[in-house]
C-alpha cells in the first residue's frame, strides 16, 4: 500500500491472484481547512456565517471537483488497478461500516465518553514572541500578569497572577491556600469583579494553590463554552489575544493593574496550524486500546506479522506497550458523524447536551430510529428528547478499518472471503503507529471470529524529501505534481498553481521564492 499524503490509499493484495485496488482516503481536516480558507478568501465569510448544512455542501462540491486528482495521476502514471473497485472513505458503504464498527465496539464496552484534555505542548523558558495565525503582530507568551480584585466590605484588595489575563472576564471564584497566613482574614469572604460587579467567593483549596507561586491567590475560570464561541462569532467579538490587550488596558485605567514578569510555562500548540490551543472541557468519545494493543503486540512478537525494515519493530513495541485510550471525537463539521444520541429526560435539571456525562444519558445506535427504540427501552415510560452528538469521528478511525471496508465489510462478501487477510501492506514509516497499528488492532478485533491479522507483512518506505531535506508537505507547498514532471511546466505555471491555493500573502511569497530557487527555469518535460 502506498501512502500519498493521506489523500489516496492503494491496497496491494496477494492471494491466489493479485487484487490491486484504488482507494481514496481524503484527510477530512485538511479538506475542511482548504474550503474554509477558500470561503474566507472569496466571500470574507466564516463557516459559522454560512451554517453547517451549507458548509458541508460546499465541502462535498470541492471534493467532487478535486478529490480524484491523485487517482488521475495514478492513471497517467500507468498504475494497473482494478478501477471497478474504487472506493472513498466517506461513500455510503464505507460510512455504514464506520457506524457498524463504532456500535460494535461500544456494545463490547470498548468505547466510552468522558471529559479529558490532551494537548501537545512546547516549553517557554522566558518572555517569547510567537506568530499566531490571524493576528497581525506577534503575541507575547511566558508572561505572568498580576492584577487586583477589590474586596467586598472595604477589606482592600486581593492580587492574583495569571498567564491568561483575558480569561478574567469569565472568572467565578478565587482560590487561596487554607494555611496561607496572608489570607486568613479572607476565608469565606468575597471579591467583586471590576467589570460586571459579580461577587466572586474566596475558596480555600490546598490542592490547587501553591503557596510559593505568584501571589498565592488563583483566579478560577471553570471552562470556556462552545455557546460563548458561537455568540462571539455572531457578534464579532475581538479575538482572544486582542482581548488580552484590552483587558490589561482597562485594568490600568481602573488602577488595578499590578505589573507583569517573565514566567516559564508550557504552551499548547496545534501541530497543523501552529495556533495556540487552550483547554475546553467537553465530553469526548474514547476507544479503550489496552486489550487490542496487546493482540497487536503479540502478532509481531509471534511473527504472525513481519515489519520490514525490522528495526521498526522496536517502535511498534514501545508505542503499543505505552498506549492510552484513543480520543476519536473531532469538533469538525464534515466527516463520519458520531452515531451517539444524548438523552435529555423531562425531569433532568440540566438540559444542555452532555450536561450529564455518563453512559446512562447516551444511546449508541446505527441510525436515529434505532436510537429512539433503544432510548424507549432504556427509559420506559419517561419523556425524553434525543440530540445527536454534533462531533465527527477521527479520520484515522475510518482509515483504520480500510483492510476490511475496502473488501466490503461488514457484509460477508466474496472479496472479503478471497482477499482477507491481505498479504502485504506498504506505507510510510511515519504512520506506523497512527495508521498501521490501528489497522491491526481494529482488523483483529472486527475481522471475524478467527481474529486474523489484517496483513502478513508491513513494508515501510522512507520519506520522499525535497532538495533541502524537508518532508513533502501540503503546508510547506513543496509537493511536486507528477503530471508536471511528465508534461513539464514553466516557473510562471508553478507560481500560478500556488496563487490558486489557499496560502496567505506571506506564505505565498515564501513559497514563490522557494520555487524560484529550486526551479528557476520551471520543470522540463520528461522525454
Amino acid at each position: 500500500m502506498d501512502h500519498a499524503g493521506i489523500a489516496t490509499q492503494i491496497y496491494l493484495v496477494y492471494a491466489r491472484c493479485t487484487h490491486y485496488t484504488p482507494t481514496e482516503h481524503n484527510q477530512i481536516w485538511v479538506i475542511t481547512v482548504v474550503v474554509e480558507k477558500k470561503i474566507m478568501r472569496e466571500r470574507k465569510l466564516t463557516r459559522h456565517d454560512i451554517g453547517r448544512e451549507k458548509f458541508v455542501s460546499e465541502v462535498w462540491d470541492w471534493k467532487i471537483k478535486y478529490g480524484g486528482t491523485i487517482l488521475q495521476q495514478l492513471c497517467r502514471l500507468g498504475a494497473s488497478l482494478d478501477w471497478s473497485c474504487e472506493c472513498f472513505t466517506m461513500d455510503e458503504k464505507r460510512s455504514r461500516a464506520v457506524t457498524e464498527a463504532f456500535v460494535r465496539l461500544y456494545k463490547e464496552k470498548l468505547v466510552h465518553s468522558y471529559l479529558f484534555l490532551k494537548v501537545e505542548h512546547i516549553e517557554i523558558k522566558e518572555r517569547t514572541l510567537l506568530n499566531v495565525p490571524v493576528y497581525e503582530k506577534p503575541v507575547e507568551f511566558g508572561v505572568l500578569t498580576s492584577f487586583a480584585y477589590p474586596l467586598e466590605g472595604e477589606l482592600g484588595e486581593i492580587v492574583v497572577a495569571t498567564t491568561r489575563v483575558d480569561t478574567m472576564l469569565g472568572d467565578t471564584a478565587i482560590a487561596i491556600h487554607p494555611d496561607d497566613p496572608r489570607y486568613n482574614h479572607l476565608h469565606g469572604k468575597f471579591a467583586i469583579h471590576p467589570f460586571n460587579g459579580r461577587k466572586l467567593p474566596i475558596v480555600c483549596d490546598a490542592t490547587l494553590v501553591d503557596l510559593k507561586f505568584g501571589t498565592g491567590a488563583v483566579k478560577i475560570t471553570p471552562a470556556h463554552d462552545l455557546n460563548d464561541f458561537e455568540f462571539k462569532e455572531r457578534h464579532n467579538w475581538m479575538p482572544r489575544f486582542k482581548a488580552r490587550e484590552a483587558v490589561i488596558e482597562s485594568l490600568q485605567k481602573k488602577g488595578l493593574y499590578r505589573g507583569a514578569k517573565g514566567n516559564e510555562m508550557c504552551l499548547g500548540i496545534c501541530s497543523k496550524t501552529n495556533d495556540v490551543v487552550e483547554p475546553l472541557s467537553k465530553p469526548q468519545w474514547y476507544v479503550k486500546c489496552n486489550s487490542m494493543a496487546r493482540q497487536a503486540l503479540d502478532a509481531v512478537e509471534d511473527k504472525k506479522i513481519e515489519i520490514i525494515p525490522k528495526q521498526y519493530a522496536a517502535d511498534w513495541k514501545r508505542w503499543l506497550e505505552n498506549i492510552r485510550d484513543w480520543c476519536v471525537s473531532r469538533q469538525l463539521w464534515w466527516g463520519h458523524c458520531v452515531p451517539a444520541w444524548y438523552v435529555t429526560l423531562e425531569d433532568d435539571e440540566l438540559k444542555e447536551l452532555g450536561a450529564y456525562n455518563d453512559r446512562d444519558h447516551w444511546v449508541v445506535a446505527r441510525n436515529e430510529d434505532e436510537a429512539q427504540e433503544e432510548a424507549s427501552r432504556k427509559y420506559n415510560g419517561k419523556k425524553f428528547l434525543l440530540n445527536q452528538d454534533p462531533d465527527v469521528l477521527d479520520t484515522w478511525f475510518s482509515s483504520g478499518l480500510f483492510p476490511l471496508t475496502v473488501l466490503g465489510w461488514p457484509d460477508d462478501t466474496e472479496d472479503l472471503k478471497a482477499f482477507f487477510p491481505i498479504s502485504v501492506l506498504e506505507t510510510g514509516h511515519d504512520i506506523l503507529f497512527f495508521w498501521v497499528a490501528l489497522m491491526v488492532m481494529l482488523g483483529m478485533k472486527l475481522g471475524g471470529e478467527s481474529g486474523d491479522e489484517p496483513f502478513r507483512k508491513v513494508y515501510l518506505h522512507p520519506m520522499i524529501r525535497d532538495a533541502h531535506g524537508r518532508k513533502m508537505s501540503k503546508s510547506l507547498r513543496n509537493v511536486i505534481d507528477p503530471l508536471e514532471v511528465i508534461n513539464g511546466i514553466s516557473l510562471e505555471g508553478l507560481h500560478k498553481r500556488l496563487e490558486e491555493g489557499n496560502l496567505d500573502p506571506k506564505e505565498l511569497t515564501v513559497a514563490k521564492e522557494g520555487q524560484m530557487k529550486d526551479f528557476p527555469n520551471g520543470i522540463p518535460e520528461c522525454v
